[in-house]
C-alpha cells in the first residue's frame, strides 16, 4: 500500500484505524494508554493541551540538531510523542541512532512511541525519511492525515496501531465518525489506489519547494545576517534571531501587518524550569517560525518583503 511504499510502514489493513486527524488520534490514545507522556520540548501547544484535558501530563525532552534527546526517557513514561521525520517546529529529522534508541526504550519498558507524521511527505533534498513505525510495528503508533497534502477541511486521518491497541482504540472511538463521512473515506481510498494521491503530493512538493526557495532567496538578499534552518523538509522554516529579540521582532512584524510566531510560542512550559535544574541541556532559542505553504500566491512576495523589514538589523 501507499504507506508501505512511501513511508516504509509495516502493517496490514487490520492495524489501520481511521480518525479525523492527529488531534482525534491523540485523544483516543490518551484515553487508552493513560499517562504520563514525554514530549519534545518544542511542539504544538494544542497537542499538549489536548492530552492534559484528558488527564495526561507531559514532560519535556530536549531538542537539538539531531532531534529529540530520547536519552531523557525513563520507565515512568507511558508514551513519548515525537515528530521524527521533521521535528516541529525546529526542523531537523531524528538521527538514526536516536530512532533505534527510542525503539529500544519502548521494548525495554513497554512504553509506546507516538509518531506524528505531521509533514513527513514533504522532503526536498532526498526521499522522505522512513517512519520509525517500520522499525517496530508493535511499539510504535503512526499518526497521519491529509490536512497538509489535500485540505485541512477534509477531516480524514489514520492511526497505524500495534496489534494490542487495535481493539481498545476501536472501542474508545465507537461507531460514529465525528467529522468525515464514509463517502469521503471511500473517495480518498480510490484517490490513493488510482495513483492520483501520489501525483497530488508531487505537485504540492514542487509548489512548497518553490515557496521555500523564494523565502531563502529573499532573506539572502535582504537579511544576509540571519540564519535559516529546517528547510530540508516541511512547510515552514525557522529564522534564527539574536538572543532577546524574538518578541520585539514578532511585534514589529505585527505592526507591519504580518502575523508570525516565535519559537518560544512552541516551547513546553516545563522546559525552562527543567533547564535550570539540569533536566534539559538545550537552552531556549530565539527565532521565528515562518510558514510558506498557506500565503496566497499574489501576496507572497510582499509578505517576504515585510518579513525582511521586520527583522533586527545585522
Amino acid at each position: 500500500g501507499y504507506l508501505a511504499r512511501v513511508r516504509g510502514v509495516r502493517a496490514g489493513p487490520e492495524h489501520i484505524v481511521l480518525c479525523s486527524g492527529a488531534a482525534h488520534g491523540l485523544r483516543l490514545l490518551a484515553q487508552v494508554v493513560g499517562g504520563p507522556w514525554a514530549a519534545e520540548e518544542y511542539g504544538l501547544p494544542f497537542h499538549r493541551g489536548l492530552l492534559a484535558s484528558h488527564g495526561v501530563g507531559t514532560r519535556p525532552l530536549g531538542v537539538d540538531a539531531d532531534g529529540a534527546r530520547v536519552d531523557g526517557l525513563n520507565h515512568r513514561d507511558r508514551a513519548v510523542l515525537l515528530t521524527p521525520a521533521h521535528q516541529f517546529p525546529t526542523g531537523g529529522p531524528l538521527h538514526a541512532a536516536r530512532r533505534s534508541a527510542v525503539v529500544d526504550w519502548a521494548r525495554a519498558t513497554g512504553g509506546l512511541v507516538v509518531e506524528d507524521d505531521y509533514d513527513g511527505e514533504f522532503r526536498y533534498d532526498r526521499q522522505p525519511v522512513g517512519a520509525v513505525q517500520g522499525l517496530d510495528p508493535e511499539h510504535v503508533v503512526l499518526l497521519g492525515s491529509v490536512s497538509k497534502s489535500l485540505s485541512p477541511t477534509l477531516r480524514i486521518g489514520w492511526m497505524v496501531l500495534p496489534r494490542r491497541l487495535v481493539g481498545p482504540v476501536v472501542a474508545a472511538k465507537g461507531d460514529r465518525e465525528q467529522f468525515s463521512s464514509a463517502t469521503e473515506q471511500l473517495t480518498l481510498a480510490d484517490f490513493v489506489e488510482s495513483g492520483a494521491y501520489d501525483r497530488q503530493v508531487r505537485r504540492m512538493r514542487q509548489r512548497h519547494r518553490r515557496r521555500r526557495d523564494q523565502l531563502v532567496a529573499a532573506l539572502e538578499r535582504r537579511a544576509p545576517h540571519v540564519r535559516v534552518t529546517g528547510i530540508a523538509a516541511g512547510l515552514h522554516a525557522v529564522v534564527e534571531l539574536p538572543a532577546g529579540t524574538e518578541r520585539t521582532t514578532v511585534r514589529a512584524a505585527g505592526r507591519l501587518g504580518l502575523a508570525v510566531e516565535g519559537l518560544g510560542d512552541y516551547l513546553h512550559p516545563g522546559a525552562e524550569s527543567a533547564a535550570r535544574t539540569g533536566g534539559v541541556e538545550t537552552p531556549a532559542r530565539d527565532g521565528l517560525v515562518v510558514g510558506y505553504a498557506t500565503p496566497p500566491e499574489a501576496g507572497y512576495p510582499e509578505a517576504l518583503e515585510v518579513l525582511c523589514r521586520a527583522l533586527p538589523p545585522g
